[in-house]
């Protein structure tokens, strides 16, 4: 394949990583990086962490300088895209202004699912998803005293525990029976549940909104599906994520939660890849095809792609591993354990330091582990290499992951 022009539509992870791989894989040519967000790429992660503690501050965010981004020769352009040219082989900006491409790499990532309730307009009510929404954020967290967070998935419960560690009151709404019920076992769910409790967060599962309390256009409080009204100031949702597909499906792409690839993460058009939150793919991780929200998933898929533009082609196969930090929690996850059956456990819950084996039919598929990071490790080296303890393995007396990481690397 000859390649003169490599045009990425989205500057975040994957964005980013497609045009620092491209030239780590040798790629002379010209790259260029279009994002709708002004200044260099960042990454996301710790705003609802550590940048809304004043942990770290914008220039930590950065993946890069300016003047990486110049000495790389990755062309950065500040603006919206507003459709594909698939015949012309080109990308127009918002302004009309054309860019072609010999290949298109689509990492439009993903934007807040805004919650369909009366008052989510009134000011003081937050989507945490950029350094805009953020910054917008920080000021108020330190102003209010009562704070309502809609939704106990990772963001809400990191901005939770931010919160909590202000001083603030804090009181989670939501719909499910337990916190991160998608992502978790009922065992770590109920670690992190108590570990919430104990630092003053209140919660309300199983419970819906039925609207937000305004006065003078501020939101005042939350009214609960129940009848009851919670104070609050400042009201932050995380109700999951829409993926960013409207210029792939304007342009003819499949798309199906998410972008359409095949194992080599190639649109229907061989002129056009798609990566990242966006993207739905063949996993030899899942049964069908996924969509997940990683930093990992994004920067592996970026180099992927990378790999094959330079005439290495390869399935996409990585690990799908996650993170969220919660206080003095650090959850880590290896694999995915939708379906699991039967659980092992690790450590302790009173401790907080618990890893949970899942297991579906008799086999290990992910492992969770909280203030464990060894475990972490060894279980994504060991489920990668598919050395699996069985059931029996792991619940004898003594049974350490880490050890048997290092007793079966032996015999590789």
């Amino acid at each position: 394949m000859s390649l003169n022009n490599v045009v990425i539509v989205g500057a975040g992870q994957a964005g980013y990583q497609t045009a620092a791989s491209l030239r780590q894989e040798g790629f002379e040519r010209r790259i260029t990086l279009i994002g709708d967000e002004p200044g260099v790429p960042y990454q996301r992660p710790p705003l609802s962490k550590a940048y809304l503690l004043g942990k770290i501050g914008t220039t930590a965010l950065r993946f890069r300088t300016h003047e990486w981004f110049e000495q790389q020769r990755v062309a950065r352009i500040e603006a919206r895209v507003a459709r594909i040219d698939r015949e012309a082989q080109r990308v127009e900006l918002a302004s009309g202004e054309p860019v072609p491409y010999d290949h298109l790499v689509l990492a439009t990532g993903a934007r807040n699912r805004v919650p369909p309730i009366e008052g989510i307009e009134l000011d003081g009510v937050f989507g945490i998803r950029t350094l805009e929404h953020a910054d917008a954020l920080a000021p108020r967290v330190s102003a209010v005293r009562d704070v309502v967070v809609i939704g106990a998935g990772f963001i809400g419960l990191e901005f939770a525990a931010v919160a909590a560690a202000k001083g603030l009151s804090v009181h989670v709404v939501e719909l499910g029976t337990r916190p991160m019920a998608r992502a978790l076992s009922a065992h770590m769910s109920t670690l992190f549940s108590a570990a919430h409790t104990g630092w003053g967060v209140k919660f309300d599962f199983g419970q819906t909104v039925a609207r937000l309390v305004g006065e003078n256009g501020r939101v005042v409080g939350v009214e609960t599906g129940d009848g009851r009204q919670l104070p609050a100031q400042l009201v932050v949702y995380g109700t999951g994520v829409l993926p960013n597909t409207e210029l792939a499906a304007d342009a003819g792409l499949a798309v199906q939660n998410g972008i359409c690839v095949d194992a080599q993460l190639l649109t229907s058009d061989p002129s056009i890849s798609a990566i990242g939150d966006a993207v739905n793919f063949p996993s030899v991780w899942s049964d069908a095809p996924i969509r997940l929200e990683s930093v990992q998933n994004a920067v592996d898929q970026a180099r992927n792609v990378a790999a094959r533009l330079m005439g290495k082609p390869v399935a996409y196969s990585a690990l799908p591993w996650f993170w969220s930090d919660q206080g003095d929690l650090k959850l880590q996850i290896a694999g995915l354990s939708d379906g699991h059956d039967e659980t092992v456990l690790l450590g302790s819950s009173e401790s907080r330091q618990l890893s949970v084996l899942c297991f579906r039919a008799g086999r290990l598929i992910a492992v969770e582990s909280c203030n464990r990071p060894g475990d972490h490790m060894a279980s994504r080296k060991l489920l990668a290499r598919a050395a699996l303890p069985t059931i029996a393995q792991a619940a004898a007396p003594g049974f350490d992951l880490k050890e048997f990481e290092a007793a079966t690397r032996e015999l590789v």
